[in-house]
Formats: C-alpha cells, structure tokens, sequence
C-alpha cells in the first residue's frame, strides 16, 4: 500500500514537544485534516530550514506522509501575512490554541473553524481592547458550536420556547439557555442572544458574530468561560491560570 503524503496543506502550529535531541512533535491544526500529530525531524538542529518558521500564531504550508498516529514532516514554509502577536494578545493567542488542543479530536476537520482561527489570530496581530475581546469571544461561540455543545441561542433550551425580546436570559453549562435567575453573575436579553444566532448562521460567521459580540463581549465572557470550563473537564486552563497570575502581580 503507497504511503499517504499530503502537499502544501495551510496549518498552524498549536503546540510542539521534545523528541530528541534534535527533533520536535508538533501539534498541528490543518484545513482538510484537522488537529494531526507531526514530527519534525532535526528542527533543533541550527542549520535546519525547519527552526525559523515552526512557529505559532503563523500561518504555514506544511507537507507530511505517512499513515501511522504521529506522521512525518516533509516540508514548512511561512504562508506569509500577519506578524506574531506580542503582550496580552499574544498571550490570547496561546488561549486559542489551548482550548483547540482540548476540545478537537485529532483528525476530524473543522475548515470553518479553521478558517475564524486565522481570522482571529489576524486581529490579535493588529487590534488590541475591545476589538480583541470581541475577536476571542467570536471565536470561542463558533468552537462551542463546532464541537456540537452550543445549544440554539433563539430558544429556551428544555422548554425551546422562542425568546423574549426584552427578557434576559442566561447560558450555564448544564442547563443551556434559560431565564436569568437574581444571582446570575450575567445574562444578555433575548434580542441580543437572538442576533447572535443570526451571527452564526451566516456565511461569514466570523466576522457577523464579532459584529454582535462588539457591545455585549463583558456579558458573554462568564457565560461562556464557564461553558467551556465544563466542557474541558473542569481543570484549569494553562493559559488562564498565567493570565490571573500576570493580572495579580
């Protein structure tokens, strides 16, 4: 049986490990593959072409064989664009790729997704506050919804009683959308959550839901940093754990 090889697949690189001396495993999120196991033999090594351009937050264009778990990286070249985030938004950056490498199985692509996470990466390059904010809760709306979690944001879950205009409700990992309660810490009116399912339905869902997120990204980001707590088996993300303890020094 020939062994596969893929050519020029546009990725990023979520994560790298140690193999060796002179060798990394990388995990790497491609467009038609999704999450896929890499490794890259002498990428250590001073003189390979491999060091400067295995970089996150970069988009690339990788091409790998093999059929095993782990397969071999061929070739890497920059795919040209946005430079490397730097400060918070780098740090943002790092974020994204931890919830990816939670949340995705490995081989099951997700080229939409694909497609926000550059887009998302992009503005952490260029934009900083509010922008940013917006960029990641977009972001993490159109990851929950991918990874089949989102419950329909135009209904109340376990009745899925359309929405009141001028109700709130709130998002909570075991009951989906529900009418706020005294002591929810957030919640957004039903036109608001509305308008977000519009978002998501479109054929650019990136760029409409960081349009609905940009005056409501405050409300939503408890509700959905718990969603994805939850979902990520309730351990503390690395990257959160670093932000609060940059935020406290």
């Amino acid at each position: 049986m020939a062994t596969r090889r893929t050519l020029d697949e546009p990725a990023y690189v979520l994560h790298r490990y140690d193999w060796s001396e002179s060798s990394l495993i990388l995990d790497v999120f491609t467009r038609r593959y999704g999450r896929v196991a890499l490794v890259a033999k002498g990428a250590k090594r001073p003189s390979s072409n491999f060091r400067p351009v295995l970089l996150p937050l970069q988009a690339l264009r990788v091409s790998f064989g093999g059929d095993a778990e782990i397969r071999t990286l061929k070739g890497a070249e920059w795919g040209g664009g946005h430079v490397m985030p730097t400060g918070d938004a780098l740090l943002s950056g790092y974020y994204l790729n931890e919830l990816l490498l939670r949340l995705l199985a490995r081989d099951d692509a997700h080229p939409e997704l694909f497609d926000a996470y550059g887009q998302a990466v992009e503005l952490l390059a260029s934009e900083h506050g509010e922008v940013l904010q917006a960029a990641l809760r977009s972001f993490e709306l159109l990851l929950l919804r991918e990874t089949g979690v989102l419950p329909v944001l135009d209904l109340q879950t376990q009745t899925l009683a359309p929405l009141d205009d001028a109700t709130p409700y709130t998002l909570v990992p075991e009951g989906g959308l529900r009418e706020s309660h005294d002591d929810d810490r957030a919640w957004l009116l039903g036109r608001q959550w509305g308008a977000l399912q519009e978002a998501l339905q479109d054929s650019a869902p990136f760029h409409a839901t960081l349009q609905a997120c940009a005056h409501d990204a405050a409300a939503l980001k408890p509700q959905l940093r718990s969603l994805l707590h939850y979902h990520c088996g309730g351990a503390m993300l690395h990257t959160r754990q670093l932000m609060m303890d940059l935020q406290a020094l």
